[in-house]
């Protein structure tokens, strides 16, 4: 069970004790309209596994060109820990509660296609760098500790 779960298994002990009357009738209507925010909460701060981790759907990603998730796990989301912490969570239970990770990715064999490139390209790009001395490489390729007689 990982943090989203615990919450959303208190919100339903404390949906259950509303409906054993275990509230004053003053105070069911608001213990009900809370649950109710509660739940939306935890509809927004799911996990989302894309393969690549197993991140809070709902904390946004950092904005750069490749977007990696604000929040890299939904166990560390802020949103789910506050509500958790309303929820009377202990460090102890916290502690105790899953992490959930990615599967494990499995590597991809090129298509048909990929081998045609990768054997044309590959032959003509070894041919090229057999024949071309490495004293004649491009200054930009070079770098600042560039020795000529490298062989």
């Amino acid at each position: 069970m990982d943090l989203h779960a615990w919450i959303a298994a208190q919100v339903v002990h404390v949906e259950a004790l509303i409906d054993e009357n275990e509230f004053p009738p003053s105070q069911a209507e608001a213990v009900r309209l809370r649950c109710e925010a509660d739940r939306r909460v935890l509809a927004r701060h799911c996990s989302v596994d894309d393969g690549y981790s197993v991140a809070c759907d709902g904390c946004g990603y950092d904005g750069s060109c490749c977007p990696e998730p604000a929040t890299e796990n939904v166990s560390d989301c802020p949103e789910l820990l506050d509500l958790a912490h309303a929820h009377g969570i202990t460090a102890e239970i916290l502690a105790s509660l899953d992490r959930p990770r990615p599967p494990k990715r499995q590597p991809v064999e090129p298509g048909p296609l990929g081998n045609a490139v990768a054997d044309a390209w590959g032959a003509a790009l070894l041919a090229t760098l057999a024949a071309t001395p490495i004293s004649d490489a491009p200054a930009a390729v070079r770098g600042p500790n560039w020795k000529a007689d490298a062989s």
